[in-house]
């Protein structure tokens, strides 16, 4: 009986000892297999190849019909290949805005300048999925990596009133009017004083959807893998359901081409 204890006993041992050494390699492999993968993207980074799992950029764009700011969130899916979310905030302006301002007024720099014929401020939302496509590593970390960036999703418009400060013809009181049917002469007429201010209108928006589509080359010099540094040149285009109001007199469309330059700051984990 005690032979078969002995037996058992030693045979336990045996067991536990073999599962200890190959738990301790398997864990040492790991290890190592985690130890080559920091080596790899360590010396992919003094290549200057652009290694992350995510990055969030934002910026400021300058666009052929006004300007913007924008933020982007990416996820890398390969060394080549990044799907981007992106959130852009812009003012589209009308090629017939000019600004005026009343010489008459003798307070003449206390007047607000106006925008004849504005009946709308035009404000867009587009939000949106994409990929951004590596064109080429930095090579160094002193280089520049190029990718291109393609995306497209939903439009949203806002439009606000334009409001225009004049002087009411049967009276001496100052009105703050918007563009409509009942007031277009004076709208659009010479007693107009200044713009009605900015902030002016906000509550009475109105909402147009649309689609959008844009392309872009990003030019990305930052030193630093984990910061993002660059500029970015494309062309986008909106399409939405009718035409956008922003001008009296003249040709409003549903349809804006524009070609933008932003510069990007952000950071990469």
């Amino acid at each position: 009986m005690k032979a078969v204890f002995l037996i058992a006993f030693t045979f336990l041992g045996i067991s536990l000892c073999t599962a200890q050494v190959l738990r301790s390699g398997e864990t040492s492999s790991k290890k190592e297999q985690k130890r080559q993968k920091i080596n790899a993207l360590i010396r992919q980074a003094e290549e200057g190849v652009l290694v992350y799992n995510k990055q969030t950029t934002m910026g400021i764009q300058a666009r052929s019909n006004g300007y913007g700011l924008f933020y982007e969130m990416g996820r890398m899916k390969s060394p080549l290949r990044t799907t981007v979310y992106r959130i852009d905030f812009t003012e589209i302006k009308h090629p017939k805005e000019n600004k005026f301002q009343n010489l008459s007024n003798p307070f003449l720099f206390l007047s607000n300048p106006y925008i004849y014929g504005k009946v709308n401020n035009f404000f867009q939302l587009t939000m949106g999925a994409g990929q951004q496509r590596m064109l080429g590593q930095k090579g160094n970390k002193n280089g520049v990596a190029v990718s291109a960036v393609y995306q497209g999703g939903l439009a949203l418009g806002l439009l606000k009133p334009y409001f225009v400060q004049v002087e009411d013809p049967g009276s001496d009181d100052l009105l703050y009017i918007k563009y409509s049917s009942a007031d277009s002469a004076l709208f659009l007429g010479p007693a107009i004083l200044g713009s009605g201010g900015f902030w002016r209108g906000w509550n009475e928006l109105s909402l147009q959807p649309g689609l959008y589509a844009k392309g872009a080359l990003r030019f990305d010099y930052g030193r630093f893998n984990e910061v993002v540094s660059g500029i970015e040149v494309g062309i986008s285009a909106e399409m939405y359901a009718k035409k956008i109001p922003i001008m009296a007199l003249q040709n409003n469309r549903p349809f804006f081409l524009q070609a933008h330059i932003a510069l990007l700051f952000g950071k990469r984990k």
